[in-house]
This record gives structure tokens, sequence and C-alpha cells, in this order.
């Protein structure tokens, strides 16, 4: 690590996580790995159900009125069934499902899918992106079909405007929306220690944590000098393309994108990389001192 993070060798990295929904599970991967984690979540996901919505869509799904159903996330997948349940329409819905193709986008929605009963029609390939999404649905009939896309917090433009493209009849749900934390100063505290290079790394698991990261930073006057010390000092940890890709948007280019799109691959590829790191300096700290 610089001298301007560690103040000891043997002290463990800081490391930042803006995960909220798995904070407590990823936080125990960096310990256990020997990292010291610094938990600031940058996402708030918010319901954002109309009950009027929900019934009228689950009476579509029952009746058979759409043919296929895409997930994008394992949390829509709960959400789904949760309020199923509080209808009195959750033993309607599973074979509603299991009648029409379904399709998952990763492996989250497709686990949680399963526990309902559910096995999906069609599952994304890694790194589970739009792009993925897009080839496993490239054989299935779409034009002039009814096809009901849960998003996630936001709309995926690709996704729907390929399903557009191919003349869908397209229909787009959201079970709940991504804000900005309602207290905003744990993120404003967590710009001012990247800055101020009191973390060794920041660990992004989800494309709009970077953005809402940046957007904090912009409002406090910071943003230039968050990515000048993300590019320079600060080891930044993508879990995936998408999170790469707006990342790289904003200036910075990821040290660290596991082979694999998941929570436990992204933390050991980045422990590994501090540890190479901090050898590295150690190394030229000892060749320029003789």
């Amino acid at each position: 690590m610089t001298s301007a993070t560690k103040t000891s060798s043997r002290e463990r990295p800081v490391i930042a996580l803006l995960e909220a929904r798995m904070q407590s599970e990823l936080a125990r991967l960096v310990e256990k790995h020997g990292g010291a984690p610094v938990c600031v979540p940058a996402v708030q996901e918010t319901p954002h159900i109309e009950a009027n919505a929900v019934r009228l869509l689950l009476d579509e799904l029952c009746a058979g009125q759409h043919d296929v159903v895409i997930f994008m996330t394992g949390v829509a997948v709960s959400l789904l069934f949760e309020l199923a349940q509080e209808l009195g329409r959750h033993a309607e819905l599973i074979p509603a499902l299991r009648n029409l193709t379904t399709v998952c986008r990763g492996p989250k929605p497709t686990a949680a899918l399963r526990g309902f009963g559910v096995a999906p029609t069609l599952n994304a390939r890694e790194p589970f992106t739009a792009a993925e999404l897009i080839d496993a649905l490239s054989d299935v009939e779409v034009a002039g079909r009814r096809v009901l896309l849960f998003n996630y917090g936001e709309r995926s433009e690709t996704l729907s405007e390929t399903l557009l493209a191919r003349r869908a009849e397209l229909q787009e749900f959201w079970l709940y929306r991504w804000l900005l934390p309602t207290d905003g100063a744990a993120l404003e505290e967590l710009v001012r220690r990247i800055v101020e290079r009191k973390v060794d790394a920041v660990a992004i698991t989800c494309q709009i944590q970077f953005r809402h990261l940046y957007q904090v930073a912009e409002r406090i006057d910071l943003s230039r000098e968050l990515v000048d010390a993300l590019r320079k000092d600060v080891v930044v940890a993508a879990v995936g393309p998408t999170c790469r890709a707006i990342i790289e948007v904003h200036g910075v280019r990821p040290h660290v994108m596991p082979e694999h799109p998941k929570m436990g691959p992204l933390v050991m590829a980045l422990m590994r990389y501090l540890d190479m790191k901090e050898a590295n300096e150690r190394r030229a700290a000892a060749t320029s001192s003789s």
C-alpha cells in the first residue's frame, strides 16, 4: 500500500464497500481474506408498488395473457411472490409462470425462481449483462408476442429497445427503484476519505453505486479530486463489465475485475492485487534504499 494510506505494512487494507443488500456478507468476505471493510451503502432500494397495478398484473399472468416473462433480479422474483402471497394468489402464480417462457438474467433470479418451484426456461450466460440476456433470447420468437419485463431499479435501455425493435409487445414493470440514500452524510464522508487517500480500495458491485458516489462527489465539489484519487492511488475493483463500463465513462480504469462476476471472486481478486501491490512497493523501496 502507499504511505499515504498505510502507516504500517502489517495493517489490514481498508476496503470501501458500497453494497447495500448484501453488505454483511460482503464485509465478512473482506475480513476473511484479510481486509478491513468500511460499509457505506450507496443505493437505497425503495418499493415501487401500486396495489391496483399489481392486482391487474397477477390477473394477466394467471389468465395466460403473457407469453414471455423476463426477470432481471432475484429481488423482483421475491417481491412478486410476496405480493402474490399477500393477495392470496401464490398458488395460482406458480403454474402460471410454469406455462410461460421464463428468462433470468443471472444466478440470483434463477435461484429465487427455483426456490418458488419454477424452473426457468432460459438463463443468460456469464457475465450476466443485457448482452448475454439478448443472446439468450435470440432463438425466442417475440414478434407480436406479449413480453413482460421486470426491470431492476432502473430501465435497461439496451434490452428494452432491442425487444421493441424485434416487434415484441413489451410491458415493463418495476417493483422497486434505486435511489440515493436519504441521509447522504456517510457517502459524503466516504468521498472525502477517498480523496484524502484514507482507504486503499473501493469495491463496486453494481453500476448505480459508482454513479451515486460520483453524484455525491459533484454535490460537494470533489468530483475531480475523487477521479484523481481513483486513477492514481486508490484501487478500484469492478464485479463485471457493466460496472467497468460506467466507471470508465467517468474517466477511471478499474484495476481489478474477477474472471467470474460474483462477490467471492471479486474480493479474492482484489486482495491478491493489493498483496502484489504491497510486495512490489516493498521491493521498489528496498531497491531504492540500496
